[in-house]
């Protein structure tokens, strides 16, 4: 179970506070066109960045018809960024008032690289710092990119068309129900549901990321958006190598407004430490590797000020601040063994371990901070632990690209999560506490066949993943607490999946054609203490297709018409079927 929304559920009147504040925001539309054919652009990357600081504000990207809509942008002066491949960037200033909820900012219109456009040079040597765009996805080599070396693998992907962060989390083509894979497995560490870690990821250890906007049937159901891969380095390089690298910065931040008396200072730096070893054996028919990273960050995770004004008059000014640590360690170690030219074992393990640790202050005062109302303090002490076991087996026949996988991978993932809230009256003193024990184990065995043919290929193969996550929660409140304590317990979750599918991929000289279908039953059973007073759960289980069909037509050698439709679904996770009677 998710704490975050027990916390909701059962802190509901400690908490109201914080979320009841009502702050007058801005959406702001527009249309982007080709300043010289006045055509619409689709998928242009839209950022809208505060002048003063440049801090990110929100991002978007435009639709088919080259319209885009950014909603929640607060008053102020800001920087209106629109970037696509061909063109120039284009940047405007726009000024967000308080009169008005919409601003349309009519058409704007970019103008064409000349110098991209026309410097233009042919060799026999591709460079590996670029874009694979294939029928079926976008391939971006970020491995030898020094701009990225530094940052996380959420920063990296920031800077890909179509792929835009909103609150943490990625989105294609402005929806977040993202699939994220690392080397084509889902895991705990971006979520089997979510996107959990991908800001903790670090960029330098990674090799490329694919983006696949319309699955088609070898893929899972869940992700409707589209499926993001990520794809670790390996190295290839006979012997004994390895590389030592740190990547470190200071950052420095400034009270842009100050703190409310009495409360704990915010952090004014943010430093962030990044160590990283890679090692790699190999020879004749056995290969050896190692990674690890460490990831160490300080950051202001919140600062907000504001003010409520009541009908009697009554002003009350609040502020929410939150200081947070965390570490970030991972390790990746395996052996690749080829007996012979045709078959090939690989043997890995995964472990990570991700530690939060967030103080926080929130103060409440009168209307000339001559009186403090109350003063909530918290600490939330996180700790996650996921560990895995992969192996996989390729049978290679004659006939090149004509392969047989075999694979099974095992997660173990613990989250366990204390809370601690102070409450602090001006006649009393309340001490509340939280604690979540959660276990997830995850089994997944697949079977994919590929056969290229004449013109295209094809691809069949099975897969039967077996989830489970026993949760334990426990509150323990204390003084003049709001808390039913009762609302604790514990409960298991687990899933079902048995799925078999088949896919034809066909091309020539004017057509590309894939057809796919994907036959998936999900059984879900949710199992919670049957004397619980709060929560209940019936689970579910159903059978269902999932078709896919992708069409192309070539007009010539520059352009061409495609279409493409999928049946996707948005799987809920065991938060989302919990009900309360």
């Amino acid at each position: 179970m998710n704490s975050k929304n027990y916390i909701i559920l059962s802190l509901a009147l400690l908490l109201f506070p914080f979320f009841a504040l009502a702050q007058f925001s801005v959406s702001v539309s527009g249309l982007i066109r080709d300043s010289k054919t006045k055509m619409a652009l689709p998928y242009v990357n839209i950022v809208v960045k505060a002048k003063a600081d440049s801090s990110f504000a929100g991002g978007t990207i435009t639709n088919e018809e080259g319209r885009f809509t950014l909603s929640g942008i607060k008053s102020g002066t800001y920087l209106l960024e629109a970037v696509s491949a061909g063109f120039a960037k284009h940047q405007q200033e726009i000024i967000i008032g308080t009169l008005s909820a919409y601003l349309n900012l009519g058409n704007i219109g970019l103008i064409e690289d000349t110098k991209l456009l026309t410097e233009v040079t042919v060799s026999s040597y591709r460079k590996k710092d670029g874009v694979s765009d294939k029928m079926d996805k976008k391939v971006f080599t970020v491995g030898n990119n020094i701009s990225q070396a530094g940052g996380s693998v959420l920063q990296a992907m920031q800077n890909l068309p179509g792929v835009t962060v909103q609150n943490g989390k990625v989105q294609l083509r402005g929806n977040d129900k993202v699939a994220i894979l690392i080397d084509g497995k889902q895991s705990a560490i971006t979520g089997f549901n979510g996107q959990t870690g991908l800001d903790n990821l670090p960029a330098s250890a990674i090799e490329r990321i694919e983006i696949i906007n319309n699955p088609s049937a070898i893929y899972d159901a869940n992700g409707n958006a589209g499926i993001i891969n990520i794809i670790y380095k390996k190295n290839k390089q006979e012997g004994f190598n390895g590389k030592i690298g740190f990547t470190g910065g200071l950052g420095a931040l400034w009270e842009r407004k100050a703190n409310m008396p009495t409360i704990r200072p915010q952090y004014s730096a943010t430093p962030k430490l990044n160590p990283s070893l890679s090692l790699n054996y190999r020879k004749n028919k056995l290969n050896t590797f190692f990674q690890g990273d460490w990831l160490y960050t300080q950051t202001l995770n919140r600062n907000e000020f504001s003010d409520r004004t009541y009908s009697d008059g009554t002003v009350i000014n609040q502020q929410v601040k939150r200081n947070r640590t965390t570490t970030f360690a991972t390790v990746k170690t395996g052996i690749d063994w080829t007996p012979d030219a045709s078959n090939s074992l690989t043997v890995s393990g995964y472990f990570n371990r991700e530690k939060i640790l967030d103080n926080g202050d929130v103060p409440y005062f009168n209307k000339d901070f001559s009186q403090r109302l109350r003063l909530w303090q918290f600490l939330e002490d996180e700790v996650k632990y996921t560990a895995m076991a992969s192996a996989s087996y390729q049978h290679k026949f004659k006939q090149p690209g004509h392969v047989l996988n075999a694979g099974f991978n095992y997660t173990f993932h613990r989250e366990d999560e204390k809370y601690f809230f102070t409450n602090i009256m001006p006649s009393y003193t309340g001490q509340d506490a939280f604690k979540l024990l959660s276990d997830e184990h995850v089994s997944d065995l697949n079977l994919d066949y590929v056969r290229p043919l004449k013109h295209g290929r094809i691809e069949t193969g099975m897969k039967f993943r077996y989830r489970t996550i026993p949760t334990n929660m426990q509150f323990f409140p204390g003084l003049n607490s709001p808390i039913d304590a009762n609302a604790g317990g514990w409960a298991t979750y687990k899933e079902t999946i048995p799925a078999l599918y088949g896919n034809y991929v066909f091309e020539n000289n004017r057509v590309e054609l894939e057809a796919g279908l994907r036959m998936e039953y999900v059984k879900v059973n949710y199992q919670v203490n049957p004397n619980h007073p709060t929560y209940t759960s019936d689970g579910y289980d159903y059978a269902q297709p999932f078709p896919n069909v992708r069409f192309g037509y070539k007009l010539n050698s520059h352009n061409k018409l495609t279409a493409f439709y999928n049946r996707r679904v948005d799987r809920p996770n065991e938060v989302d079927i919990v009900s309360t009677p």
